[in-house]
């Protein structure tokens, strides 16, 4: 556990010095327990987790389950269910007679073989926890770091992923949902012997709850451990960076 608190106060620390009043992380993990965090809302409202996430990026802790996520979306990116809605693939391609489509893909036949290549992560009968990085303590156990980051920030986030890397690949950029690209992706990698981070808020209909200037960095934590112990190592000290971290607010 000190080891645990050591890390977090060293990467505050590195992350002050090296990106300076740039947004703080968040972290979430499954558990049968609540973390200590607030129950999120338990209503029939459709609420997209990406804009109920402002919170936590503002510093309340919140803790979801099946029954209070409530995007059918996102409950089977969290792992809460293997289903999707009736007409899914109408509804993610050209739409029909009963609802318009989104049009991210281009026919239902697209959209049912891209759902066959996805999988179910285990959240089924768990809790997930969400809480920025500094609300983290000692009963906190990460399973994935999640930036919510501006271009020059991700510049600094994806080149330090590939510090020590020979194949240029240490970030990858899937086709997802907002939820999709920071809880799914990176808890697949979470389970993968490389661990690669995954680059993502492109989604359309995401893109309303997060700044226009803003995309994701999500990175299971061990991968985050091995990052964080390069920092003054890498190209973070240089003056190339300098240049860059004089102009971050």
């Amino acid at each position: 556990m000190k080891e645990k608190l050591n890390m977090k106060e060293k990467f505050l620390e590195l992350w002050h010095k090296y990106f300076g009043n740039a947004e703080l992380p968040i972290i979430f993990y499954y558990t049968d327990g609540d973390g200590g965090a607030e129950w999120a809302e338990k209503d029939t409202i459709h609420r997209c987790i990406i804009c109920e996430l402002a919170k936590v990026r503002n510093g309340k802790s919140l803790v979801y389950n099946a029954v209070r996520v409530k995007c059918g979306g996102a409950k089977r990116y969290l792992g809460y269910t293997d289903k999707m809605r009736p007409g899914f693939e109408y509804f993610l391609s050209c739409g029909n007679e009963q609802m318009e489509g989104e049009r991210y893909l281009r026919n239902p036949d697209l959209v049912r073989e891209f759902m066959k290549n996805q999988h179910t992560i285990p959240g089924a009968g768990r809790n997930i926890v969400f809480k920025r990085w500094d609300k983290m303590d000692e009963n906190d156990y990460p399973d994935v770091v999640i930036f919510f980051a501006a271009p020059d920030v991700l510049s600094g986030l994806f080149t330090l992923a590939n510090f020590d890397q020979s194949e240029p690949n240490g970030t990858f950029t899937p086709f997802a949902a907002g939820c999709g690209s920071i809880v799914y992706y990176p808890y697949l990698e979470s389970k993968s012997e490389r661990q690669r981070a995954v680059i993502g808020m492109f989604d359309p209909s995401a893109r309303p709850c997060v700044p226009e200037n803003t995309l994701t960095f999500a990175v299971p934590f061990k991968r985050f451990e091995t990052m964080v112990s390069y920092i003054e190592e890498s190209f973070l000290i240089t003056e190339t960076w300098s240049v860059i971290r004089k102009r971050m607010r």
